[in-house]
C-alpha cells in the first residue's frame, strides 16, 4: 500500500500523481518533520544546478513552484519520536510544483537546533524542476544525496550528473554549500562496482558546456566587437575530440 502525505491538511485524490497508479488505497495527513527539510532541500538542490549547470541565478528556476503545496509519497513510514528519525521507504516521490524528486528512501532526522537533515537513497536518486519562463528542465542524478540541514549542505555521492538541455556535469563526488555558496566536484573511484554493463565513472571531473546564443543588443554589439578584431589575434584553441556524455543511470 502506498501512502502520500502533503504539507496541507487538505486530502488529495489518489490520481493527483503519476507514483499512485496501481495503488489500491492511500491515506492523507500532515508528516512532521519533512515539509521543513524539503523547503530547505528544494531551494539547495535548485541552488546546485543553477551553480554547477546553467550559471544562472537561482531566482530562474520556476518562481509559481515556490508557493505550492509539498507532497509526499511512499510504500510506507516509520519514526521514533525519542531519536526524531524518521524514514519514508519504498517508490519516494517528493513533489513541489514542477519540481520532483524520486528515491528508494529517504531518512529524515531532526536536529538539536530544530533543522532536519536527510539521506536519500536509490539507483538513483533523481531530481527535476522547470526553468521560470522555459520549456527547459534542470535534472540532476546520484546514488546518494546528503543533506545537512544545520549546515545547509548538500552532498551527492556516486556517478552523480546534473544537467540542463546539453549541459552536462559528471562526478563521483559534488558538494554545495547553500549558506556560502560555496561548490565542489571532485573526482574519486566509485565507491562500489558499477552494475552490469554500466562503465565506471572513475576518478575524474567530466563535463559537457554548450555557448549560450546571443540575442539583441549583446548579440550586436558581440558582432561589432569581433569585426573589429584585427588580423593578428590569436586563434581560440579548438580540442582534437569533444566528450561524449554517458547515458544517465
Amino acid at each position: 500500500m502506498q501512502q502520500e502525505w502533503n504539507s496541507t491538511t487538505r486530502p488529495r485524490p489518489s490520481s493527483s500523481s503519476p507514483a499512485s497508479a496501481g495503488s489500491c488505497s492511500r491515506t492523507s495527513s500532515v508528516m512532521p518533520h519533512p515539509p521543513s527539510f524539503v523547503r530547505h532541500i528544494l531551494q539547495s538542490l535548485c541552488a546546485l544546478l543553477c551553480v554547477f549547470v546553467c550559471h544562472v541565478p537561482a531566482a530562474f528556476a520556476e518562481k509559481a513552484d515556490r508557493d505550492k503545496p509539498i507532497n509526499f509519497q511512499g510504500d510506507s513510514l516509520g519514526g521514533n519520536t525519542d531519536t526524531k528519525i524518521s524514514d519514508l521507504i519504498g517508490n519516494v516521490v517528493i513533489t513541489q510544483g514542477t519540481l520532483m524528486i524520486h528515491a528508494d528512501r529517504i531518512q529524515f532526522h531532526q536536529n538539536p537546533d530544530n533543522s532536519v537533515s536527510a539521506t536519500a537513497t536509490g539507483n538513483p536518486v533523481s531530481f527535476r524542476e522547470k526553468r521560470d519562463g522555459s520549456d527547459d528542465y534542470y535534472e540532476g542524478f546520484a546514488q546518494r544525496i546528503v543533506y545537512d540541514g544545520t549546515k545547509r549542505i548538500v552532498e551527492l555521492f556516486d556517478r552523480a550528473l546534473l544537467k540542463r538541455t546539453g549541459d552536462e556535469l559528471r562526478s563521483n563526488y559534488i558538494l554545495y554549500n547553500a549558506e556560502t555558496n560555496v561548490y565542489k566536484a571532485e573526482g574519486r573511484p566509485d565507491s562500489k562496482p558499477p552494475s552490469a554493463g554500466e562503465a565506471p565513472l572513475g576518478s575524474r571531473v567530466r563535463g559537457v558546456f554548450l555557448p549560450q546564443p546571443k540575442d539583441g543588443k549583446d548579440a550586436k554589439d558581440s558582432k561589432e566587437s569581433k569585426n573589429a578584431q584585427k588580423s593578428n589575434d590569436p586563434v581560440p584553441l579548438k580540442p582534437d575530440a569533444s566528450l561524449k556524455p554517458e547515458a544517465a543511470k
